[in-house]
């Protein structure tokens, strides 16, 4: 039986039969993110496309562009508010295919004013696939002078040098996450091992004290065989823009929840999902390498995180009242009623699909609390996301 990617197999079986069972958390980051073999970092081998509606799974910017329009014109708002640096940035976490950067360029370049030209667009991306495929879509802009910029990490950006926007898009989600389960009134972490050419799921006190710190703040009365997923790296992560941002805003797109809600006591499997060809299963021992491993973002911690390294809570609002909030039904009104493109525009709004799903987290700092279009409306969850930080 074929589990997965072969070389990827081959490596996670050994580092097993050196260290023993690993954490899931460290199952995760190989199958997705080894350096040569994992989901993300390679080439697919039938050559078709991670993202997209060819590929695994699709995002809001393979859509329709109007999120990349709404996001350029906050940027210019946001640009506004900080007195029009020379430059601004924009750095974008995790940029897919590149398809979200080209549809803010595209809409920044339309702008007669001095911002586009002022405009500097950091791509933080890792993953040699995923960088061949943005500059396929960057073509355009490639040559445009001093525009864009690739690295690794945000850790190459220097503290506080960035002034402007500090944006992702469904990056958090695909983080590898710790998962944790209540068996016999303790909570046990979830451990991979091989035996017998397969995957195979053990369970070993908490790794570390950081994570037993965090399953003590979040457990609330959890039924037994309650599993669910804790995200750290997420919490590493917020840490790094907080470092890496002097002035600016941080827009932070993904599917999740509250705390409350995510770790309710009737949510007891979890929000941990893998896809494949636009299927869903939640088995991640199988097609190792070769699908999308995903879980839900917490948005509570994300907001407590970056409050503790001076990113202040400037919002919380939903993908549909953000768009809604930058002038969406404009932008709608100018497509021709009933075709593809103003039906695919109007997915991106539907209460109970994208548009409800999909929230926006927004984070200031070095500025006084700003008023932004994005955060005009605010649903009902608003004053939900944490008590220390709430919007």
């Amino acid at each position: 039986m074929v589990i997965g990617h072969p070389e990827l197999v081959a490596a996670i079986a050994s580092e097993i039969a050196v260290l023993g069972p690993i954490p899931f958390v460290r199952f995760m980051d190989l199958a997705l993110y080894h350096p040569q073999f994992g989901y993300y970092m390679r080439h697919p081998d039938d050559g078709s496309p991670r993202i997209g509606w060819s590929g695994d799974f699709y995002t809001s910017a393979d859509v329709h562009p109007i999120l990349g329009q709404a996001v350029a014109k906050q940027a210019r708002q946001i640009d506004s508010l900080l007195g029009s640096p020379d430059p601004v940035t924009i750095v974008e976490m995790g940029p897919g295919k590149g398809l979200l950067a080209k549809h803010i360029l595209s809409a920044c370049q339309r702008d007669p004013g001095s911002f586009q030209h002022r405009l500097r667009y950091i791509l933080i991306e890792r993953s040699p696939a995923m960088r061949a495929s943005q500059r396929r879509h960057l073509s355009s802009f490639v040559n445009q002078p001093n525009l864009l910029t690739w690295a690794d990490s945000l850790d190459e950006l220097g503290p506080e040098s960035v002034t402007g926007l500090v944006l992702s898009n469904e990056l958090i989600d695909a983080l590898p996450v710790h998962r944790v389960q209540l068996r016999n009134g303790q909570i046990d972490e979830l451990c991979v091992d091989y035996r017998d050419g397969r995957f195979v799921e053990c369970f070993r006190p908490l790794s570390s004290d950081l994570l037993t710190h965090r399953v003590r703040d979040l457990n609330a009365g959890w039924p037994e065989g309650y599993r669910t997923e804790i995200n750290l790296q997420a919490l590493d992560w917020m840490k790094q823009v907080g470092h890496c941002l002097q002035r600016g805003i941080v827009l932070t797109i993904d599917y999740g929840h509250t705390a409350h809600d995510l770790y309710r006591p009737d949510r007891r499997n979890g929000t941990f999902l893998c896809y494949f060809r636009h299927s869903v299963n939640d088995d991640p021992y199988v097609r190792v390498g070769e699908q999308d491993m995903t879980a839900h973002v917490d948005f509570s911690s994300l907001a407590d995180a970056g409050q503790a390294h001076g990113l202040s809570v400037t919002g919380f609002t939903n993908q549909m009242s953000f768009l809604m909030g930058l002038g969406v039904e404009q932008m709608i009104g100018d497509l021709e009623p009933e075709s593809p493109a103003f039906h695919a525009a109007l997915h991106l709004l539907k209460p109970n699909g994208m548009g409800g799903t999909f929230k926006v987290l927004v984070q200031h700092k070095g500025i006084e609390p700003p008023r932004l279009d994005g955060l005009t409306f605010k649903p009902f969850f608003g004053s939900s996301l944490a008590a220390r930080s709430a919007a």
